[in-house]
């Protein structure tokens, strides 16, 4: 295998901004002030065969992989250590590490694109990392450094950028994540985890993209509920959603929405997005309330929509409201938000047996802005008037 040394100097305690110098296989970054500095040494081993890479025009969602990954360790005491960069790989774990009998993970999800000039560029990278911290903190893991991760980050994204795809529509999905790894069946904080970053080619979430899905009400089973792990980004919260999932994919449905877990009438998401609701010229989305995870797009679209000059509020809405915003015609528009598919419109909500038809079935003008602008942004066609994008490398 073929090495080279990447270093990272990096701040602690101290939230100065930072610069970065490229020297040969160097990578220093420096405070602009005095600061006490750490050194972390990204090790960096390229494979000696790489993949053949896929047809861009065909891309399913998360089955392709690309040719390396990013790991580091944790051992209390120690602290993170051993970042590295790899060929893509098999883990080799104890039967007895606590992810598999306890759950304690959590992860993230992101996405690099190609610009029409060339570059590649990350959309609030940073927010993931902060909220992966959130998450963090809920599953007693220990903290990450968010500006090591995210420089770690854009080093792997730099190594891997021929396999960012450029068909319309396609990008570079990113998953960030931590497992617990200690052989131990207490039932306790791990005292040993690894972060990992793995990255895939990807089109559209959803076969039908932009175009309106059919969603069910679900009102047998719950997400999380207040007090549980709902905010926080972790693999429990979505294999509690498999089971509604199945059930309601047989009859042509795309996701369910998501009903509080505790009077199972106030909503909450809609599959693994967050969702909105445009009634009588007002769009409304549920209001975070420690069982809604928040979303990073969701957190762009508010901005947006605010920059627009609309009136959106952030309250507790009951699926009863929606219905009857529905009877009255003042049901406009209803989209998902999240970072694979963007914007999700809802053309169909089922609830108690029976269809609501929003928008004729069809895209609403909201939606659909939404969608192009934050595409637009994501992809640099469109101004970012936010300092959203985050450039990689030199290009």
């Amino acid at each position: 295998m073929i090495q080279k040394y990447v270093c990272f100097h990096l701040l602690l305690h101290t939230n100065e901004a930072i610069s970065v110098i490229i020297e040969k296989e160097n990578v220093h970054i420096m405070t602009e002030g005095d600061r006490t500095m750490k050194v972390q040494t990204i090790k960096v081993e390229l494979a000696e065969t790489l993949k053949a890479k896929p047809n861009g025009a065909h891309l399913d969602f998360g089955t392709i992989f690309t040719d390396h990954m990013f790991l580091m360790d944790y051992k209390e005491g120690e602290g993170w250590y051993d970042p590295r960069i790899v060929p893509y790989q098999s883990l080799t774990l104890d039967p007895a590490a606590i992810i598999f009998h306890y759950g304690q993970t959590v992860f993230e999800g992101l996405k690099a694109y190609i610009t029409e000039g060339g570059e590649v560029q990350l959309f609030r990278p940073e927010k993931n990392f902060e909220r992966l911290n959130h998450s963090n903190d809920r599953l007693c893991i220990p903290h990450i450094d968010e500006q090591f991760a995210l420089e770690a980050l854009k080093q792997l994204v730099e190594i891997e950028k021929d396999w960012i795809p450029t068909e319309e529509g396609t990008s570079l999905y990113i998953r960030p994540f931590i497992i617990a790894t200690e052989p131990y069946l207490g039932v306790a904080p791990s005292k040993q985890y690894k972060l990992m970053i793995i990255l895939s080619p990807v089109g559209a979430y959803y076969k039908e993209g932009i175009n309106p899905v059919k969603i069910a009400v679900e009102n047998q089973y719950v997400r999380a509920v207040l007090g549980g792990t709902g905010e926080a980004k972790t693999a429990g919260n979505y294999a509690a959603s498999l089971m509604a999932q199945e059930v309601v994919s047989k009859d042509g449905f795309a996701q369910v929405l998501w009903l509080d877990g505790v009077e199972k009438k106030y909503i909450e998401e809609v599959g693994s997005m967050n969702v909105f609701f445009k009634i009588n010229g007002e769009i409304i989305t549920p209001a975070l309330n420690g069982s809604i995870l928040q979303g990073v797009t969701r957190d762009s679209v508010i901005q947006l929509l605010k920059h627009w000059g609309l009136p959106v509020v952030e309250r507790r809405i009951a699926m009863a409201e929606i219905a009857e915003a529905y009877e009255s015609g003042t049901l406009e528009e209803a989209f998902g938000t999240g970072t694979a598919a963007v914007i999700s419109p809802i053309g169909q909500l089922t609830w108690e047996e029976k269809d609501l038809i929003i928008n004729d079935g069809k895209t609403g003008e909201i939606s659909k802005k939404l969608y192009d602008t934050l595409t637009g942004i994501q992809y640099g066609k469109v101004e970012d008037p936010f300092g959203w994008t985050v450039k990689v490398g030199s290009n």
